[in-house]
């Protein structure tokens, strides 16, 4: 990945790929259709043959023992995939019923040329599915777009005996926003949802993952082009954070992480990190840890004259500095060598910490030097948010979690909050955008759909979703190290944006690397096994 100049990419197709909205989808195909290489029939069949090549896939025993095929079809586009789905199944001697909802009228089109051919269909009715007692149920009710809530005539009896089911959700499941992730009245959780083109963003956001079991990604003849600039205007485009193996060794062993011959430790990033008083130092020493195992050449610990012997037993690597007050964080960090300062996790909170913030940012300003607030550093300021975005500025990372994020910016997070009655629902992607802009910096909105948001609207989704999943990080301190692994390589010289974006790769890469058991010191530990391998897998290739 390459940086402009406000931290944001260009030219990293490689380590990033399109996150569409329903909308966005939409103008795709309608795009694909316009230029006579596609038409809508021809989606239509590729998106049924594909969910059955991912049914056959995914449960390879229903091909030995012809099942029992409840379809569940709606009105729209979604309902025409389905109807070539039951025809497709119908061919292979399959025992297909197909339930159909259409609150429209007549099938349009393509949809109704799929109806027509896939065989015979029945209104569904409250009881049908219970009696059905189906081996899979395929919802081809609602993909995207959904814009009201799902109130579908199921019975407890219809709804357990869906759950006892295999269940395959064409596109996504049945009442959840493809744009927010979040559920629009009922929702139809499936085990696996086949879907085309490009991911949704509600796939990765929110619910998504849990709702839609396992996600598939098929071809369906659509390409990049459609995907066309114009598409993205309602919104902003957002890229997911999918680095392939030899874009991360790029980045971490050529640029990010990795050393060249020749240098020498300040040649690599100086990093500080605050720490706090006597007994809440860990947090600052973690994400120190962390700075320095992401490649700073060096770092140090700030923390208060009577903490220097508690952290001077826990630490080798990283120096100390006693530092007491504002006045002389502002004379410690006149070294030019300072490259990347993260202040906040296990700092305090009160006047002391709001003075110290705004004495790293004025020095980060003034050298045009990276700076990471976290926890204490954000939430320092949540009586008077705008005395802290009066300060920030372009080299700025906030690192808020949900918590944080609502002191800092409470009507966003109660949009979040709220239950959402139609579709497109307000996403963690807005909400982070939203808040981005406002602060006037970039802000990386962490859980397992992490969003990192610039202030001229780029966003990125990292997910740890999955076959990427990292239920691990959720344990204490695994944030500060996320701090400090964006400390390290903003000391390294990459801007807010590229640093949140690795920062957030190497974390999930990190805990799943270690597995079950993990604790925060145990994330920092684990990059140099996750670089090895990245450089091992570089030999085998030929990289």
């Amino acid at each position: 990945m390459q940086q402009n100049g406000n931290g944001a990419r260009r030219g990293g197709a490689r380590a990033m790929t399109p996150i569409v909205t329903s909308s966005e989808m939409r103008r795709a195909e309608a795009a694909a259709m316009e230029s006579g290489r596609v038409t809508g029939a021809r989606l239509m069949e590729a998106a049924g043959r594909a969910t059955c090549a991912a049914i056959l896939d995914h449960w390879p025993d229903l091909a030995r023992a012809p099942a029992r095929v409840a379809i569940l079809a709606g009105p729209g586009n979604n309902g025409g995939d389905g109807f070539v789905i039951a025809r497709l199944l119908r061919a292979r001697g399959w025992d297909v019923s197909i339930r159909t909802i259409n609150d429209r009228g007549a099938w349009s089109g393509d949809a109704h040329a799929m109806r027509a051919r896939a065989g015979g269909d029945l209104p569904l009715n409250p009881g049908q599915i219970a009696d059905l007692a189906p081996d899979l149920v395929v919802d081809a009710l609602f993909g995207t777009g959904l814009t009201r809530p799902v109130e579908l005539p199921l019975t407890q009896a219809d709804l357990a005996a869906i759950k006892a089911a295999r269940r395959v959700a064409v596109d996504g499941p049945s009442g959840l926003c493809l744009d927010s992730g979040r559920g629009i009245g009922q929702v139809l959780a499936a085990d696996l949802t086949v879907s085309f083109g490009w991911a949704k963003r509600g796939h990765y956001l929110a619910d998504g993952p849990k709702y839609c079991g396992q996600l598939v990604l098929a071809p369906i003849g659509l390409r990049p082009g459609d995907l066309c600039a114009e598409a993205s205007l309602d919104t902003g485009p957002v890229q997911l954070i999918t680095p392939r193996r030899e874009a991360a060794r790029d980045f971490f062993l050529k640029n990010g992480a990795g050393r060249g011959p020749g240098g020498h430790k300040f040649s690599f990033g100086h990093a500080v990190c605050f720490a706090g008083g006597v007994g809440r130092g860990g947090a600052g020493r973690l994400a120190a840890r962390a700075a320095l195992r992401i490649g700073a050449g060096l770092t140090t610990v700030f923390c208060p004259p009577a903490a220097l012997q508690e952290n001077a037993a826990r630490l080798d690597a990283v120096m100390l500095r006693p530092v007491t007050d504002a006045a002389e964080i502002a004379v410690a960090l006149e070294d030019r060598r300072i490259t990347g300062i993260c202040i906040g996790p296990g700092h305090g909170g009160g006047a002391r910490t709001r003075e110290a913030v705004a004495a790293v940012l004025a020095a980060g300003l003034a050298a045009e030097r990276g700076a990471v607030l976290d926890a204490d550093a954000l939430t320092a300021f949540a009586e008077a948010p705008d005395s802290l975005w009066q300060a920030t500025h372009s080299k700025t990372l906030l690192t808020p979690h949900d918590g944080e994020f609502a002191r800092l910016f409470p009507d966003l997070a109660d949009r979040l909050s709220q239950r959402p009655e139609k579709g497109p629902a307000f996403s963690r992607i807005d909400a982070a955008r939203a808040a981005a802009a406002r602060a006037g910096c970039c802000v990386l909105l962490k859980g397992p759909d992490t969003v990192i948001a610039a202030p001229d609207g780029a966003v990125f989704l990292h997910a740890a979703a999955y076959d990427r999943a990292a239920p691990e990080l959720a344990t204490a301190g695994s944030g500060d190290v996320l701090a400090g692994f964006a400390t390290g390589l903003l000391a390294r010289g990459h801007g807010p944006v590229e640093a949140a974006c690795w920062a957030a790769w190497i974390h999930t890469e990190c805990a799943r690397a270690f597995g079950p058991g993990l604790i925060a010191e145990d994330i920092p530990e684990m990059v140099p096994s996750v670089l090895r391998a990245l450089r091992d897998a570089g030999k085998e290739t030929g990289y």
